[in-house]
């Protein structure tokens, strides 16, 4: 008893020091949010500890679509039909792919046929499903921890299997595309990665809940605890942030910081986890979106947020913006989110009357010109016809309703020609020259974007006033560029012993061993590895140099502590059995060859460096069959062609 007083009493002292501290700068320094559960030192508790007092609400939420969102693998979670199938044929790669399940635990089985003969086979375990299922069930595996996406998606609109999005027409990267914690973030409640790694995470809760729109809950459970009650129809309980309390723009935030997915910039000093509901996400992270002339109707599947702040609905009710609101003014006339979706109710649920009234609030009189027919056609449902559904540019059979609402056009109008225009920031309509410097690198790098987008990003560079954060993206530039020398005229201006980016460390590595100066190489590729630990790129890269150096000893501690981190890696096994090979360790050197190519099938150094083994154990039948292997995967090697035509003729 004496415990509880204590921890009530320390609790109760807590909160007036939060409260104390929030209003007393809130006079003076409009920076500071009065919500209490902004502060970096509140936890989030989980929507378990919410359901206490919340169960009605608990309960429809986790039939939401966000609260499907992600899970554990299981035949509850997973929404596919796995009865009669008939494997996904990649011909780019000619590999098949077939989910199964085994006992409670579901596999993806990739395999080769020879005619009827099943030449290579691998199978992964499926430990996540994301998505809720209503369009997608996507695959994911993890490798202590370590999380990637398996090249099989149910598509449950279609009710069909098929590649990935982004896996298809010889795009498919099989079994290593990585999940980082930008996606990770998104589809699920607050994750943990481990520090200096892009996709090993610590923690991974099991969908979005509750605190993803509330802000963490720590402060408002223990105050509640405390007996504190507050009348929410008359007053803000600032313990916790209720989104129908704030302004429009940022309740817009909450729903955008995930339904709108594009180019991500992240601000000065600031992660992805350091958004909080009712913070201004433009100060934490601002999106840009490419502008395509001719393409104003397509869109992309997370782009929610972007397409409804272009419908004229929500430039009228919104036109005001910047200027001072009346609390009843903008709870009921302003469009946002809210005003059409319950997020604790799932739509398929939602009736098309909550729609349609959210319509009839503003349009109170009858102004639809549609004749009867063509209404009873959609049931007299406005969102059949002014929020139409569509395919979405980046999913493949998936429909989507288009959040732009909009008078319906003549679809027989001409195609008109694509043209892109440029980049520009969604959630903000003031950005900084770092920020449009640093899209327009990401938006190249990352989304395959246009050459012109370079010469922007070189524009914005050069105008930047911090030289050091100038210079660390010209290395990007020139790195992008494949402009090596350039890059290290750049980079002269940089002490890598100083330097605490790791990715501006590893472009410098990376030019200086491409003009052939490794030890100049080693010294940044060590530091980028001391800043990121468990990128397994940046460890695979240092051992790979110094390979190449001639430091076989610790090149194989290296590339042994990367395999020990993660084991499935194909190239990373090719050079380490080629280190091997050099410290005469032939069978160990046989045993990572081997284990590569059961990890892929078509890795040509595997086979090229299995036959200099061969040839040099005297196996000349096996050294032609691995030979043989090269050229069916890439016929026009003039060297391995002659090599082949020798071996053969000693025969």
């Amino acid at each position: 008893m004496k415990k509880a007083i204590s921890i009530q009493f320390f609790l109760g002292l807590f909160l007036i020091a939060f409260f104390n501290f929030f209003c007393n700068n809130q006079a003076t320094d409009n920076s500071v949010s009065p919500y209490l559960n902004h502060h970096d030192s509140v936890q989030y508790v989980g929507k378990e500890t919410c359901k206490a007092c919340h169960q009605s609400i608990y309960e429809s939420f986790i039939e939401t679509g966000m609260g499907q969102s992600f899970g554990r693998a299981s035949k509850a979670k997973s929404t596919a039909n796995f009865h009669q199938l008939k494997p996904v044929y990649d011909s780019a790669l000619n590999f098949y792919y077939l989910p199964q399940w085994i006992g409670d635990s579901m596999y993806v089985l990739e395999f080769r046929l020879k005619g009827k003969d099943t030449v290579y086979k691998r199978m992964e375990r499926v430990d996540y499903i994301i998505g809720s299922g209503q369009h997608t069930n996507s695959h994911l595996t993890s490798e202590n921890g370590f999380i990637y996406q398996l090249p099989l998606t149910w598509y449950a609109q279609k009710k069909r299997w098929d590649l990935p999005p982004g896996f298809e027409n010889g795009r498919n990267v099989r079994f290593s595309r990585a999940i980082e914690f930008e996606c990770m973030s998104c589809h699920n409640a607050m994750p943990e990665i481990a520090p200096g790694s892009t996709n090993k995470f610590t923690k991974i809760p099991d969908g979005i809940d509750c605190e993803r729109c509330h802000g963490p809950g720590e402060v408002h459970v223990w105050d509640k605890l405390q007996g504190n009650i507050i009348d929410t129809s008359k007053f803000i309980d600032y313990t916790i942030v209720n989104p129908r309390k704030l302004p429009w723009e940022r309740q817009i935030d909450i729903c955008q910081r995930c339904h709108l997915q594009g180019n991500a910039v992240l601000q000065p000093g600031k992660s992805f986890s350091d958004f909080k509901p009712g913070m201004d996400l433009g100060k934490v992270i601002q999106v840009f979106m490419p502008k395509y002339k001719g393409a104003e109707d397509e869109f992309i599947m997370a782009s929610h947020a972007q397409r409804l702040q272009q419908s004229a609905c929500f430039i009228g009710s919104n036109k005001n913006m910047g200027k001072p609101h009346d609390q009843a003014e903008f709870n009921n006339l302003q469009l946002t989110c809210i005003t059409c979706h319950n997020p604790h109710v799932s739509v398929k649920t939602t009736g098309k009357q909550i729609f349609n009234n959210a319509c009839i609030q503003c349009h109170t009189t009858n102004v639809c010109k549609e004749d009867q027919a063509s209404r009873m056609a959609v049931l007299d449902n406005c969102v059949g016809c002014h929020m139409p559904q569509s395919g979405a540019v980046d999913i493949p059979h998936v429909t989507v309703h288009d959040h732009k609402i909009k008078i319906p056009i003549n679809k027989n109008e001409l195609k008109k020609i694509k043209e892109f225009t440029g980049i520009y920031c969604v959630n903000q309509k003031e950005t900084s020259k770092l920020s449009k410097a640093k899209a327009s690198l990401n938006y190249f790098e990352k989304f395959e974007g246009e050459n012109a987008i370079l010469d922007t990003a070189h524009f914005w560079i050069q105008d930047l006033e911090d030289l050091a954060v100038q210079w660390q993206l010209k290395i990007h530039y020139w790195y992008l560029k494949n402009n090596w020398n350039a890059l290290l005229e750049a980079a002269k201006n940089i002490e890598i012993e100083e330097e605490n980016d790791a990715w501006t460390c590893y472009r410098i590595g990376q030019a200086y061993q491409n003009l052939g100066k490794f030890s100049e190489a080693s010294v940044a590729y060590k530091k980028a590895v001391l800043l990121a630990s468990e990128n397994l790129n940046f460890l695979n890269k240092l051992a790979a140099l110094q390979v190449q150096q001639g430091l076989f000893d610790e090149s194989k501690e290296n590339f042994e502590k990367s395999l020990s981190l993660q084991p499935k890696q194909g190239d990373a096994w090719v050079n380490y059995g080629f280190c091997l090979a050099n410290l005469q360790q032939i069978d160990g050197a046989f045993s990572a060859y081997q284990k590569a190519l059961r990890l892929d099938p078509d890795l040509q150094q595997a086979w090229l460096n299995m036959a200099s083994l061969y040839i040099l154990k005297g196996n000349n039948k096996e050294a032609i069959l691995s030979l043989k292997k090269v050229l069916q995967l890439n016929p026009n090697q003039a060297a391995v062609r002659e090599l082949l035509t020798q071996l053969q003729t000693k025969k």
